[in-house]
C-alpha cells in the first residue's frame, strides 16, 4: 500500500515496553500485547519511545524490549508533520 507506519510510545505507555510487562496483558482469545508488539516489529514497523517520557518516569538507565528505539520528543512533531494521516489511541 506504500505506507510507512510507525508507533510512538509516550508517557505511562512506556511501562508496557519493560521486559515481561506486555506478556501479562491478554484479553480473551485475542493475542497478548507482547505478541502484537513482536508481530509489529517483525513486519518492519518502527517502534519509537519518547526520551522525555523516559526521563519523566525517572528512568535514567532502563532495559526495554528488543527492537524499540528511544528518540527525542521532537521526533513526534516531525512524524506528524510529514504524515498523510495520523491515528491516536
Amino acid at each position: 500500500m506504500g505506507l510507512n507506519p510507525q508507533v510512538y510510545y509516550l508517557g505511562q505507555s512506556l511501562r508496557i515496553l519493560l521486559a515481561g510487562a506486555a506478556e501479562k496483558i491478554k484479553i480473551g482469545a485475542f493475542p497478548s500485547v507482547a505478541e502484537m508488539i513482536q508481530k509489529t516489529i517483525k513486519m518492519g514497523i518502527k517502534i519509537n519511545v519518547c526520551e522525555a517520557s523516559k526521563q519523566m518516569l525517572g528512568w535514567e538507565k532502563v532495559t526495554l524490549i528488543p527492537g524499540v528505539k528511544i528518540v527525542g520528543a521532537a521526533t513526534l512533531n516531525d512524524l506528524a508533520l510529514s504524515a498523510s494521516a495520523t491515528m491516536w489511541f
